[in-house]
């Protein structure tokens, strides 16, 4: 994992100990993104971090009610690390009900904390590699090692692409993808298409997904998105 440069995001209104995890964490081989306060963390880009540091008790917003944000409106699945100078056992049991991965309460050890991110990540790299495996969305399943679509048990044909574009979406469930961000990821830097190829091969999918078909959504001025 060390060769890895997993993102993380820090959010912590405590300006001094940001720094010091933030010195601390980059010299173990991350990537960190400060913020100070929940609402400030909103404005970063979230589908970007590997996993989150989260202070419990801030302003306006808490730890626990950005969380809750990140998993429900975000659909996040990133692990979280709550950071907290309450360590009640009610607290404990809240942190982990809204999904969080570890709780440490302070003051705590960075070499420690250092050790349960790297846990935590290796952790969550594992589950995501077997959860990806293949994917299940109502009666559509996704088989990443068949290469394959099964709808209500029926196999759907779809094209290379077709496939690599519904899995992307579905392994992103509500996140928006602009064209330009599908062509990049599916067909790289090295074939030259247009906007359009990215319309027809979505029409083309939205064809044989069938009843489906209105889950895979297009937010106008955005891109495409698949929610259920």
């Amino acid at each position: 994992m060390e060769n890895k440069r997993n993102r993380i995001l820090i959010v912590d209104d405590e300006e001094d100990l940001c720094e010091i995890l933030q010195y601390n964490l980059n010299n173990s081989g991350f990537i960190t993104d400060v913020a100070h306060s929940s609402e400030e963390s909103l404005k970063k880009p979230l589908y970007e971090y590997d996993l989150f540091l989260l202070d419990v008790m801030m302003g306006t917003m808490s730890g626990f009610r950005l969380a809750e944000k990140l998993r429900k409106e975000y659909k996040i699945d990133a692990p979280i690390i709550f950071l907290t100078a309450k360590d009640t056992e009610n607290d404990i049991l809240t942190g982990f009900s809204l999904g969080a991965d570890d709780y440490m309460a302070k003051p705590f050890s960075i070499n420690e904390l250092t050790a349960r991110v790297k846990a935590v990540l290796k952790r969550s790299e594992t589950d995501r590699s077997r959860k990806n495996e293949i994917l299940k969305f109502g009666n559509i399943e996704l088989d990443n090692v068949r290469k394959r679509v099964l709808i209500e048990n029926e196999k759907i044909d779809l094209t290379k692409k077709e496939y690599e574009i519904l899995k992307l979406l579905l392994q992103n469930m509500g996140q928006v993808f602009s064209r330009d961000d599908i062509l990049h990821r599916i067909w790289g830097g090295d074939v030259i298409v247009t906007d359009r190829t990215v319309d027809v091969n979505i029409a083309r999918i939205r064809t044989k997904i069938g009843q489906y078909a209105s889950f895979l959504k297009n937010k106008t001025g955005y891109g495409y998105f698949f929610e259920f």
